[in-house]
């Protein structure tokens, strides 16, 4: 095959190429080529919102990654889904649409030096983070001053209640924890039912946001079951190709060469190279394409091409720790699905109305609140499902029961994703290093016993709680600091592989672990740009889907800029 040539090749369908396509294919004069590894998006199961329990841990829509022993989790080694479909992980994720706190922003701009990350001004008005996020939107409840109407990604409200966490919200609410309107008004303080992404009972991605309605474009092709292998890049860099975060290039990314249908190609991207690969893919092709910290990459034998400390560094997740209660008397999926009359009545109920059960998304009601009253903004989240089981892909429990899940939003343990070897077929190496500082396992302990504290409380009383996970044997801190090491897991929301970070005067990063300017430039390598996840600085305070996208918003203005 001989090689193919456009202007931007995107390397990673989910959620930041879907967008970053349609952006850059929206000028007829550029030529666009869309890398996906998984397939279509066309399965049964991605469009149902329940199907998540058939996605997560599915080879045909998940890279079915497992990180490396974590001492922090009592040395178990856990599944770590990523997309691999058309759509990313939007298409397998929990569709909660949650864009963070204003104080997440605050952190950003002071990371990066780029005010216009701020959530709002000082006087009050939307800041460029907000405007953006209500231009993406299309909110069930019209536009107002906090969401926008018309957008691309659709958000609703859920299509099925519980009485069972009505209760529980009740009960929070006896801990100060007060039922909110939602979440995306800048201080989640409270709790509510989650805001989603779909359209009329159906998961709503961010391909059907973004890539389904433009896909016909004729300056627009799809590559799907093809792997990107490894960078291209030139030695000369034209003074003229030099500005911002390539003002010291060493090289220029001029293509990506691939393995489609059997065979080896390379394609050449006249104006840049985009990884919107995700947190674990974008730096992993980087690092086995030269780039990245030299000692890791003479140690595998790759030739050094620019040498990146930050590269795959300063990895940063939402570890949950799922606590489990068997619950009497109350309606729950584990209650519905063991009886086969009322499992075929919520089929029938989803195909007939698009509502009940089959509408959930892994997670229904959420609360947020503070490990600490001195804290501006509240740490601590509650994810709260209507069932249990032991982990995603097993069955559920043969009780009634529920789930509330408790997750650090502000962890200061810091992970990383390493190559393995020079072949960038083999999966990287995902170390987490969840719980390893003093701070993240205090806050472990708070959580779980917040959560005795409201499952306890006397709106919950007639369904006669009793704790099955981790077991009210377990009483002391050291008990408690050890069962968050045996429950906990991760929530799907790794972030901070090629942080974005601030440089000087000289266009030189203020930090080593810099890898980013804050228009997603990579730092020496002209022409490459990484946008999805892994730039952001520090994580968000929940779901992370929603700033994926405000980051390729941003990032695409930059281009076409």
């Amino acid at each position: 095959m001989s090689p193919a040539e456009f202007d931007f090749v995107i390397v990673g369908a989910g959620s930041a190429g879907c967008l970053l396509a349609n952006r850059l294919s929206a000028n007829p004069d550029h030529r666009v080529l869309l890398i996906e590894a998984g397939g279509k998006d066309d399965w049964f199961w991605i469009k149902v919102p329940v199907g998540y329990l058939y996605t997560i841990a599915n080879p045909r829509t998940d890279w079915c990654f497992a990180t490396e022993p974590d001492p922090g989790l009592a040395g178990r080694s856990i599944h770590y889904a990523r997309g691999r479909v058309i759509g990313g992980s939007s298409s397998i994720n929990a569709m909660i649409h949650m864009r963070g706190q204003a104080s997440d922003y605050e952190a950003w701009a002071r990371a990066t030096g780029d005010e216009r990350w701020l959530w709002g001004g000082t006087d009050g008005s939307a800041g460029e983070t907000l405007t953006i996020y209500k231009e993406l939107e299309d909110y069930f409840g019209g536009a107002d001053d906090w969401h926008g109407a018309g957008g691309e990604i659709a958000v609703e409200r859920p299509r099925v209640r519980w009485k069972v966490l009505d209760a529980w919200q009740a009960a929070a609410a006896e801990l100060g924890i007060e039922p909110i309107e939602e979440f995306n008004r800048g201080s989640n303080d409270g709790s509510a039912y989650f805001h989603v992404n779909q359209r009329r009972g159906r998961r709503w991605s961010m391909a059907d946001s973004f890539l389904h309605p433009i896909a016909h474009r004729p300056n627009l092709t799809i590559y799907t079951h093809t792997q990107a292998l490894h960078l291209l890049m030139d030695d000369q860099v034209h003074e003229g190709q030099r500005d911002g975060a390539w003002t010291e290039a060493q090289h220029r990314a001029t293509g990506v060469r691939l393995r489609k249908d059997g065979q080896i190609i390379d394609v050449q991207a006249r104006r840049e190279v985009i990884l919107s690969a995700g947190a674990i893919g974008s730096p992993q092709l980087m690092q086995a394409s030269g780039l990245g910290p030299a000692g890791l990459l003479t140690q595998h034998q790759v030739p050094v091409a620019v040498d990146l400390p930050g590269v795959g560094e300063n990895l940063q997740d939402h570890l949950q720790l799922r606590t489990v209660y068997r619950v009497r008397g109350a309606r729950t999926v584990n209650t519905l699905y063991r009886n086969w009359i009322t499992r075929a009545g919520m089929g029938l109920q989803y195909l007939l109305l698009r509502s009940g059960p089959l509408t959930m998304p892994p997670s229904t009601l959420g609360a947020f609140a503070r490990s600490d009253p001195a804290l501006a903004s509240p740490n601590l989240e509650w994810h709260v499902q209507p069932l249990s089981l032991a982990k995603f892909g097993e069955p559920l429990h043969p009780f009634g029961a529920i789930t509330p899940s408790v997750c650090n939003l502000r962890p200061t343990s810091r992970g990383h994703v390493r190559i393995a070897g020079a072949d960038p077929l083999t999966s990287p190496k995902i170390s987490c290093n969840y719980l390893s500082t003093d701070a993240d396992r205090e806050i472990a302990v708070r959580g779980l016993r917040m959560t005795r504290r409201i499952m306890a409380a006397q709106p919950l009383a007639r369904y006669r709680p009793e704790e099955v996970l981790p077991g009210p044997r377990l009483e002391s801190d050291d008990d408690l600091e050890q069962a968050a090491r045996e429950l906990g897991t991760t929530i799907f929301h790794p972030v901070g592989t090629c942080a974005m970070g601030a440089f000087d005067s000289h266009g030189r990063p203020r930090s080593a672990a810099t890898v980013l300017d804050t228009d997603c430039r990579v730092y020496r390598v002209a022409g490459l740009r990484v946008v999805d996840a892994s730039a952001m600085p520090t994580i968000t305070s929940g779901n992370t889907n929603a700033p994926v996208m405000l980051i390729a918003e941003r990032a695409a203005r930059a281009i076409l800029n």
